[in-house]
Formats: structure tokens, sequence, C-alpha cells
């Protein structure tokens, strides 16, 4: 009977009880592993394909093709997704994801695959994939209350950071055996049983329409531009995502190059980052009553120190630790984040907003990890460690010192706290919507 209690009191029971997440989070559970699989092996076959010479640009562009494709299809393709049902933007997402995914292990089979041809297989698997996101954050918005939103998020990367402690070490012993080409053809399938999820399982009437009258043309980013708090957390978020990407390089070089190590070192790095994920993730659900400028500050600080032993040569067992570590403070920063997003969009427009943010934070990512070639070439695998970690904490510093000339210049303290900072930053057209928001 006290576990009982104890569950049912747990922010995350009203998540796991929703008729729709039930349907809807065993195929995002398989689809996370699958991914977390392929953190591994994307890069992997990138130094398998790529010529010895220039291996650094390749795996680089390999990394960013399989996302930053995602930032211009939402840029370009608002005009015919953005009043789609949030169910099928995910489900056409995930099928896009699984057929081209599934062409890459097809075509190593029959030889006719080169460096080239896998980088715009990549890319062309990540076009909708901002819309996807989008459609399943809409999702939860739209299921749940507000007070269990950033519960339900919490869920969602949950389930993605348990991937990323098991999907490596399934993804080595798939490589050892079969090739990193393998473990695509699984992420593939992964990808075709959430796309049948999002597409068969879900009920027409299973997620809240926002009302006709709320209807709008307007772009995500306009949506964004009309509240500071959300422009200023995306800035924040550009620069953060930005600084992390060259580490998707300069990671795995560092562990063939100068480790002289395995894939299987690799995937301690990437487990142990998903280890602290998990806790991270399940911590996340209770930070509904805390500060949320200055918690997602601090985050953007400690995660740059974290990332410094790895580039100032510490031993391998101390820089997993490290890694790790970084890995706890990774969940909490992106949940509070989409968060904010949810609650102070009106439904009508949240897929566009979340799609205009999405597109940001994808488009941040591999735009670092193309400038991680240049900066491995110019200063070794563990230099641009280096430089990655001390950026990141400096943005969060300069980050801390505009947020405390805000509150010194008279700015009230009000829009930095929790729920009431969210609405508060939301032009009145914006709140009087939201109240449709809540209500569904």
């Amino acid at each position: 009977m006290a576990l009982s209690r104890m569950m049912r009191s747990s922010p995350y029971w009203p998540v796991v009880t929703n008729g729709t997440l039930r349907r809807v989070l065993p195929g995002f559970a398989v689809s996370s592993l699958g991914d977390g699989m392929a953190v591994v092996a994307v890069s992997w076959l990138a130094i398998q394909l790529a010529p010895e010479a220039d291996r650094g640009i390749w795996v680089a562009l390999a990394a960013a093709a399989y996302t930053l494709s995602g930032a211009v299809g939402a840029l370009l393709l608002g005009r015919f997704l953005r009043h789609r049902p949030p169910a099928r933007l995910a489900g056409w997402d995930a099928a896009l994801r699984a057929g081209a995914l599934g062409a890459v292990p097809v075509l190593y089979a029959f030889g006719a695959l080169n460096i080239q041809g896998y980088v715009a297989l990549l890319a062309l698997s990540s076009v909708l994939h901002s819309w996807g996101q989008a459609g399943v954050y809409t999702l939860i918005a739209r299921v749940l209350p507000q007070r269990d939103h950033l519960a339900g998020n919490a869920v969602l990367s949950g389930l993605g950071s348990l991937a990323t402690v098991a999907g490596p070490p399934l993804a080595t012993l798939l490589i050892i055996f079969g090739g990193p080409a393998t473990v695509l053809a699984v992420d593939a399938a992964t990808f075709l049983v959430l796309a049948l999820t999002f597409l068969l399982a879900v009920p027409k009437g299973g997620v809240p329409e926002p009302e006709e009258g709320e209807a709008s043309r307007s772009a995500g980013f306009a949506v964004v531009r009309r509240v500071p708090a959300l422009s200023g957390l995306l800035a924040l978020s550009f620069a953060f995502f930005l600084f992390f990407g060259p580490v998707y390089v300069a990671l795995p070089l560092h562990v063939s190059d100068d480790l002289a190590g395995s894939a299987g070192v690799l995937a301690s790095f990437y487990t142990a980052f998903g280890i602290g994920a998990v806790v991270g993730s399940v911590l996340t659900g209770f930070l509904s009553k805390w500060k949320l400028w200055p918690v997602t500050i601090g985050i953007v600080v400690c995660f740059g120190m974290l990332m410094l032993p790895l580039g100032l040569g510490a031993p391998t067992a101390v820089s997993v630790v490290c890694f790790g570590l970084a890995g706890l403070l990774w969940p909490p920063y992106s949940t509070l984040s989409t968060t904010l997003f949810q609650r102070s969009t009106p439904s009508a427009l949240l897929p566009q907003a979340l799609a205009a943010s999405s597109a940001v934070r994808v488009m941040s990512v591999p735009l670092g990890t193309a400038l991680g070639g240049p900066l491995v070439a110019g200063l070794g695998a563990t230099g641009a460690l280096l430089l990655s970690g001390g950026a990141i904490a400096v943005v969060g510093v300069v980050a801390a010192l505009v947020l405390t000339v805000r509150v010194a210049g008279g700015r009230r303290e009000k829009p930095l706290n929790g729920d009431a900072a969210d609405a508060s930053d939301v032009p009145r057209s914006q709140e009087s919507d939201d109240v449709t928001t809540r209500r569904a």
C-alpha cells in the first residue's frame, strides 16, 4: 500500500497512466534505443568510409547531416505542415527516418555505399525531424494539463537517457559481429515501429485540437520574437549546443587516435553520459518549483566546467566520470526549456513555435559539429575538446552576468520564477489563448 501511494503521488503518475501516452511511450522507447545505438554507429561508419586524410571533415559532415537538414525542413515546410495533427507529424518523421536509414545497410551490403552517398542519406533522414519533435511535445502539451507538462517532458527525456545507457553497448556488440551498418539497420527498424505507433495506435480523438478560432498563420519565429523570455532562452540554447557540437567529432577521434581505443571505449563515454542523463531525467520532474533562469544558467556553467578534463589530458577514467556528470545536467536543461515553450505559447501556435525552437537547436549542434572538423585539424582532438568546454562555461558566465544586470536594473523578479515567469512574458493576446491550452 505504501508503495502504491508513493507511485500515485509521483509527478510521473499522470503521465504514464494517460490513455494516449500509454500507447505512444512503448514505441518511443523502442525508437530511443535505436537512436542510442546510432550515436556510436553513425560516426564509426563514417570513419570506415572516409579517406584517411580527410576523416575529421567527413565525420563532422556525417554527424551534422544527421540533424542539420531538420532545421532546413522547419524553415521550408511550415506552409504544408504547421496545421497537421501532432501525431501525424511525429509519424511522418519516423517513417522518413526508417526509409532513409534503412537504405544505408542495403547499399553497404551491395558495395554501393560511398561516403558522399552516406552523408546524403543521413541528411534525408532528418528533413522532418524538427516537425517530428514539435509533434511529440505538442501532443504532450495537449493531452496533459499544464501542471504535468514538465513531468511529461521528463518521461520522454528519461526514455532517451535510458537508451543512451543501453544503446552504445548494444551497438558495440553489433559492430563487432556485423559492423556499424548493421546498427543502422536496427535503428531503421525501430523508427518503423515508432511510425506505426503514431500513425495507427493514436486514435483520432485521442489528442485535443484547438478551436478553429485559435488558428493562426503566424510563423514559429514570429511567435518566439513576441516573447522576450523565449528569445533569450533560444539564444542561450543556440550558443550552448553550438559549442557542444565539436565534441561529436573530437571525442571519437580522441578515442581512436589519442587513446588508441576501440568502439567499446567510445561507447563507455556515451554510456556514462547516458547513466548521468537517466538520473538527471528522474530528478527533473521534481524541479517545477525551482527558479528557472538561475537553474538553467547554472547548468550551462557546470556543464562547460565538466567538459574541461577531456581537453586537459585527464586519465580516461576521470574523463569518463566527468562526461557522465555532464550527462546528469543535460535532461534538466532540455526539459525545462521545452516546458517554457509549452506554457508560453497558445495551443494553435505550439507546433510552429516548437518547430522553430527545434530548428534553432538542431541547426546549432551540426554547425558546431561542422566546425569541429577544422578545429580538430588545427588544434587536435584534445584541443578541440578543451575549447568546447571552455566556450560553454563562458557562455554560462555571460548569461549569468546578463541576468544579474537585469535584476540590478530594477526589472521585476516575477519573470524569473517558474510558471509565473512563463505567463508574465506572454503578450495579452497570447494569455487569453493560453487559457484554452490549459483547458485542453
